[in-house]
């Protein structure tokens, strides 16, 4: 008895690992496709009615700002070809309920090689027919 709950316990631990695993493949699979331009990309791992907010936090206060997916997309397929851009993630914590899922990931934002921005992103996700899609962004941002 002692060992079958052994064994419970660790099938369960290691499932979710593998859960927590794909969330954060997810994340990357929209990083690369932000950072390539690649809005086909980005849309493979995004739910077709997510949403997408900043705070953006300043000397002259916080502003909440909301952004339509369809001008997301644009924006990023329209960036110029000679700005460089990284989002760099500095963890991952994340945190997994049946179907849905929670990622806080701290970043740091460069364009051209220079401290843009920093700040934190907050993940919102549903597993749909065995596949995570984002469903909501929210991020601060902070110069």
């Amino acid at each position: 008895m002692k060992y079958k709950l052994l064994l419970l316990i660790g099938f369960l631990w290691v499932n979710l690992q593998a859960q927590e695993k794909e969330v954060e493949n997810t994340i990357k699979t929209f990083f690369e496709g932000f950072h390539a331009k690649d809005t086909l990309k980005i849309k493979t791992v995004c739910y077709d009615k997510m949403i997408l907010q900043s705070i953006s936090e300043g000397p002259k206060g916080n502003k909440l700002t909301e952004e339509q997916p369809n001008a997301f997309f644009k924006a990023v397929a329209t960036f110029p070809a000679q700005m460089h851009f990284q989002e760099k993630i500095l963890k991952y914590d994340i945190r997994i309920d049946g179907t849905m899922a929670h990622a806080w990931t701290p970043y740091e934002f460069y364009i051209n090689g220079k401290l843009s921005h920093s700040g934190v992103n907050s993940f919102q996700l549903f597993k749909e027919n065995g596949t995570w899609k984002i469903i909501y962004i929210v991020d601060t941002r902070r110069k």
